[in-house]
């Protein structure tokens, strides 16, 4: 059994906790949490399950490493305070922890990460003998897992097109989502965080580059592209509310060029509600949201993942799965030579060992 610590309860981490808690053969030792109001408090509680577990949360990292966990998922947002993100990691892995994650999406694909990220990682795993893991649904199974199974349907491909398609209406995350990709925003506002030059870039051209090099393709380069669209109505969703004049809605990709043309390409279409965009591509029959694979061949391939829950909405429930994607590697990665990990390195199967008890 391994034993494990959940760091952060957030969107994402609360799910990953659920899932520690419920699996046989994960003990969760320990839960970090940086906000006052949850230090102290059973993981169960954290996680909206009814029987407590005495595994209270802490803000102390010294006492975490103490407990000589086997890993820790890492699930705390990393992407708007890397460095200490990082000095975090460091510490775990330089003390022998294994570390799965979904936050720091550079490292999803970590040999195409920048080196300022990549050099002190792996530099901790060596001195700790650990092993560190990004993943999740976007960026992570739809640009590695979904874009893997349907290449090896064709006997040659022309294009791949990778895309998250999702109204994100319901996704109560506007202090980070919101903010970065400007829902609200008018045309006079600065460039959202998400959408400065270079960032779509940074975040979503190591899939382009990754791929690429799966397919022996050489790219003459990696560009990005954005659209904002700006509604005029007003649009209240969970999300925020938006007034007319301000973006509801934002297309944007990073594309692998080749002669000219886009022949590797990682896009979003986000929107808040059905309302906006109408012009653009919806999810198919009726969804909110999809994560589609479309490669153009011999023959011409299209995969489509949906995701539902009997009780949660569709963001949460992509929620869940990006947590999946870090739980179900932590055995393993425990049992991984030491460093940085790509989805690539780990065999299918070891990816659903344990799911079903």
């Amino acid at each position: 059994m391994r034993r494990v610590v959940q760091f952060s309860t957030g969107n994402v981490g609360r799910h990953s906790l659920a899932a520690l808690i419920g699996r046989p053969d994960l003990e969760l030792v320990g839960v970090h949490a940086a906000s006052a109001d949850k230090i102290g408090r059973d993981a169960a509680e954290l996680c909206g399950l009814s029987d407590p577990t005495g595994v209270l949360a802490t803000d102390d990292l010294d006492a975490l490493i103490a407990l000589k966990p086997d890993c820790v998922v890492y699930t705390a947002l990393g992407e708007t305070r890397p460095m200490e993100a990082i000095e975090q990691m460091s510490r775990l892995l330089a003390a022998g922890i294994n570390v799965v994650g979904t936050s720091m999406v550079w490292l999803v694909t970590p040999r195409h990460a920048d080196g300022w990220l990549r050099e002190p990682l792996e530099q901790a795993c060596a001195t700790g003998n650990s092993s560190l893991y990004v993943n999740g649904i976007d960026p992570g199974y739809s640009g590695d897992t979904a874009v893997h199974a349907a290449l090896s349907l064709v006997t040659r491909a022309s294009s791949v097109t990778v895309q998250e398609i999702f109204d994100y209406g319901n996704y109560d995350d506007y202090e980070y989502t919101g903010t970065a990709m400007g829902f609200g925003n008018s045309p006079q506002d600065e460039l959202p965080m998400a959408f400065q030059p270079g960032v779509v870039a940074s975040l979503f051209g190591g899939l382009v580059r990754s791929l690429a090099a799966h397919l022996d393709v050489e790219l003459d380069e990696v560009r990005e592209r954005c659209e904002p669209w700006y509604t005029d109505q007003r649009i209240e969703c969970t999300m925020t509310t938006v007034e007319p004049g301000r973006m509801a809605a934002v297309r944007f990709a990073a594309e692998g060029m080749r002669g000219g043309e886009p022949v590797i390409t990682v896009e979003h279409i986000n929107r808040l509600t059905s309302a906006a965009a109408p012009q653009w591509e919806f999810p198919p029959e009726g969804h909110l949201g999809v994560h589609k694979v479309i490669v153009e061949g011999e023959p011409r391939v299209e995969v489509s993942t949906h995701l539902s829950h009997p009780v949660l909405d569709v963001t949460d429930a992509g929620c869940v799965s990006t947590a999946a994607r870090a739980v179900n590697a932590i055995d393993w990665v425990c049992r991984a030579p030491a460093g940085l990990v790509a989805l690539e390195n780990i065999p299918p199967t070891e990816m659903i060992r344990g799911l079903m008890w």
